[in-house]
Order: structure tokens, then C-alpha cells, then sequence
């Protein structure tokens, strides 16, 4: 039962595909319209999910790339890799705490001022075993390990799509979809900073290009050459051979970098795709839920939600966390002289594309270009000192060569296990 459970709330198609049925089914919708917008949001999850997947599969490229042709080793964060290998000693854990958290995430919404329904099923996995964890690491056990951590879990749930809205409804212009992701603090610290430093008047959908670089206002197109350029860098620092007989299958590494540029340009494309999609079904089934169950609350929807309002802001963003990684990277580097044994962070490119563009969307909405440059490289620069110090509450488990890459999981699990330790 419980890993029945836990494949069905896992999933995040499925997930939010149940929450549209419930909402619809609360509005006595005919079983016509139930299917319809059940289906739909469903595909639309999918689809998503499929464009995420492109994307990534030309990420790891990139990074493979990266470490090879600049001879940096390290710990790489990476949120799938390190729940895949906790899964196998933490699992029961993990799915008590994922099941009632998402009750207290109800209870919460219904009770209290923080009126959000988490719906990102994988980060409320991800989120379920980092506590459980830490949480094991700490001596706890039994019932008190799945209730402090189901009460904790639900809260956070709650808490970061809260911090998030004030923003979300700049981005959005509406009040009508929350946002739920767990690298929020991050994306609240580009906000800040891009409102210190920028001015939200000159936004990044507002650049004027030359008229023979009008085509650039084609954000695929001007994704793909971007992204052309950064992996012709990485593969002329790895050399043909290595292109070639490890990752290209004997494909010139030149028409390989042009591919892996164009199909992440074409992942980003299905990704915007299925949000879309998701948004116009998933806003009015929910109408059902908050009208009845939690009066008012709104579903909180992962990072790529906010992506098509300002596209430009996700290339920059991308790219200016990234340079905050290989910033903090190199800090790591020098530190490593004085405290020998320190973490080194590389920029991991999967976390800092999706977590980079959503920070340049959140840095645009406050600060406008100047913001969404500053805000997602202060961001990029978060998401790689925060993993050094949530690495040593992990137990066994934070000597592995990744680790959690998100914002939220660093302070969560930094402060958790801390607390724990003053306890004891």
C-alpha cells in the first residue's frame, strides 16, 4: 500500500491530474467536462515533462563536457541523483512523511493565513526524504519521526508559496496561481536584490535589438545560439576525441554540439507548451477545491510556470546563475587552501537552468534587466555555498559526490539538523 502510495503521489502527472478531477467533480461538472480537463491537465504535465527531459538529457551533455574539458572534479548537486540513492535506506520514511505531509499541507491551507496546495508531487518527494533523513540522522524513529516530519513538510508547503505570492502576482498579473518550487528563497533573493539594483520599468522583454538581429526576438531561436556558442566552448576544451568516442557516438563533435544546443532550445519550446496547457485547465478545476474544501487557496505550481511571461528573462537568467556558480566555484577552489577537506561545488547545469531562469523571471519582475542579471547570479551564487553546509547533517549520506541542489533544501535541512544537534 504504501508504495502504491507513494508511485501515485510521486508522479506528478498523476498528482495534479487528480487534484483537476477532485476540483471539477466539487463544481458537479458532468463526467464529459471531468474527462476533459482531468486529460488534459494531465498531458499537459506530460508534455511538460517531456520538454524537461530533453532538456536535461542536452544539460548533462553540457556538464559532462564542462568537468571533462576544464579538469574540475567535485560534488555535482543534483536533486534526483541524491533521492535515488537515499530511497534505498529511507523509503518507508520517505513515504509516511510525503502522505501526511500532504494532509498537513490541506490542514494548514484550511486553518491558517498561509493558503496554498503544494502540487509539485517530486519536490514534495524530494522534500519528504531530506527530512526523513536528517531526521533518522538525528535519533528519531517510529511515529515521532513521521509526525514531526509530516507537520514540518506540510508547513513548508505551505510557507515558501506564501513568501513566493507578493512576486508571483508582479510576474503573473493575477492572483489566481500560486508558486511552488523549492528553491523559493532563492528566487525571493533575486527579487530583493534585483529591486536594489535595477529598475522594473526597463524589462528584459523590452530590448531593443538592431534590425538585422531582429530574429533574435525569437526566443527559441535566440536560446539555440546561445547555447551553440556555450557547448562549442565546452567541446573545443574537451577535444574531438573525447566528444566523439564518450558521448557522441562517433558523431562530429561539432554537428553534436549543434544538435544538443538546438534540442535544449526544443525541450525549452514543449516546456512552455505544457505549461500553458496546464494553466488552462488546472486555474479553473481548482476553483472547485477552494470554494469548498480550503475556502480561498490557491495550487502552487512548479518553477516553469512563470517561464512564458517573460522568456528573455529565462535565457539570462540561465546564464547569469550559471556564472554564479562558476564564481562560487572558484571561491570554493581558494578556500580549499586555507580548510582543507572543503566541499567543492560545481555548477551543476540542471539546477541552475531551471532554478537560474526562474530567479532572472523573479529579479525582471523587481528590477527589470539590471535586476534579473543580478538577482539569478546572487541566486547562482546561494544554490552553490548552501550545499556546503547541509552536506555534513546528512549523515553517510553527505559523503556521496552530490548532494541536494535547491535553495530551499539547503536552509531547511541546515537548520533542521542543527537544531537537532543543539537538542541532543
Amino acid at each position: 500500500m504504501l508504495s502504491f502510495i507513494l508511485d501515485i503521489l510521486s508522479v506528478p502527472a498523476v498528482l495534479i491530474g487528480l487534484v483537476s478531477m477532485i476540483g471539477l467533480i466539487a463544481q458537479k461538472k458532468g463526467l464529459s467536462d471531468i474527462l476533459k480537463g482531468s486529460i488534459k491537465t494531465i498531458m499537459g504535465v506530460l508534455i511538460l515533462g517531456g520538454g524537461a527531459g530533453l532538456a536535461v538529457a542536452a544539460l548533462t551533455h553540457f556538464g559532462t563536457m564542462f568537468q571533462h574539458g576544464f579538469g574540475i572534479n567535485g560534488v555535482v548537486p543534483h536533486n534526483e541523483a541524491i533521492v535515488g540513492m537515499a530511497l534505498k535506506e529511507f523509503g518507508t520514511q520517505t513515504a509516511l512523511i510525503m502522505a501526511f505531509g500532504m494532509v498537513a499541507n490541506i490542514l494548514i491551507a484550511r486553518f491558517t493565513p498561509l493558503k496554498f496546495i503544494f502540487l509539485t508531487g517530486h519536490h514534495t518527494l524530494y522534500m519528504a526524504c531530506m527530512i526523513g533523513i536528517i531526521l533518522t540522522v538525528g535519533g528519531f524513529e517510529g511515529v515521532t519521526l513521521v509526525a514531526i516530519g509530516s507537520i514540518l513538510l506540510g508547513f513548508v508547503m505551505a510557507f515558501f508559496p506564501a513568501i513566493a505570492h507578493p512576486t508571483m502576482k508582479k510576474i503573473t498579473g493575477s492572483d489566481d496561481v500560486g508558486f511552488g518550487h523549492f528553491s523559493t528563497l532563492g528566487y525571493v533573493f533575486s527579487a530583493w536584490v534585483g529591486s536594489l539594483v535595477g529598475n522594473k520599468e526597463r524589462s528584459t522583454e523590452d530590448i531593443n535589438f538592431p534590425q538585422s538581429l531582429a530574429f533574435l526576438r525569437d526566443s527559441s531561436l535566440a536560446v539555440s545560439l546561445v547555447m551553440l556558442v556555450l557547448f562549442l566552448i565546452v567541446a573545443l576544451a574537451c577535444g574531438p576525441q573525447y566528444v566523439e568516442t564518450e558521448l557522441s557516438g562517433g558523431q562530429n563533435f561539432l554537428v553534436f554540439s549543434l544538435i544538443q544546443a538546438i534540442t535544449f532550445a526544443g525541450g525549452v519550446y514543449v516546456i512552455l507548451a505544457g505549461v500553458r496547457l496546464i494553466l488552462a485547465e488546472i486555474v479553473p478545476a481548482f476553483t472547485g477545491i477552494a470554494t469548498t474544501l480550503v475556502p480561498n487557496a490557491k495550487p502552487a505550481i512548479d518553477c516553469p510556470v512563470v517561464y512564458p511571461y517573460a522568456p528573455n528573462a529565462v535565457l539570462i537568467g540561465f546564464l547569469s546563475s550559471f556564472v554564479g556558480g562558476v564564481v562560487g566555484m572558484a571561491v570554493l577552489l581558494l578556500a580549499d587552501k586555507s580548510f582543507p577537506g572543503l566541499p567543492i561545488i560545481l555548477p551543476g547545469v540542471v539546477p541552475h537552468f531551471f532554478c537560474g531562469a526562474t530567479a532572472g523571471v523573479f529579479g525582471n519582475a523587481t528590477g527589470g534587466l539590471r535586476g534579473c542579471i543580478a538577482g539569478a547570479f546572487a541566486q547562482g551564487l546561494l544554490i552553490t555555498f548552501l550545499p556546503v553546509f547541509l552536506m555534513p547533517v546528512l549523515g553517510n549520506l553527505g559523503f556521496a559526490n552530490t548532494t541536494f541542489s535547491d535553495a530551499d533544501f539547503g536552509a531547511v535541512g541546515i537548520i533542521l539538523g542543527n537544531v537537532i544537534h543543539m537538542l541532543k
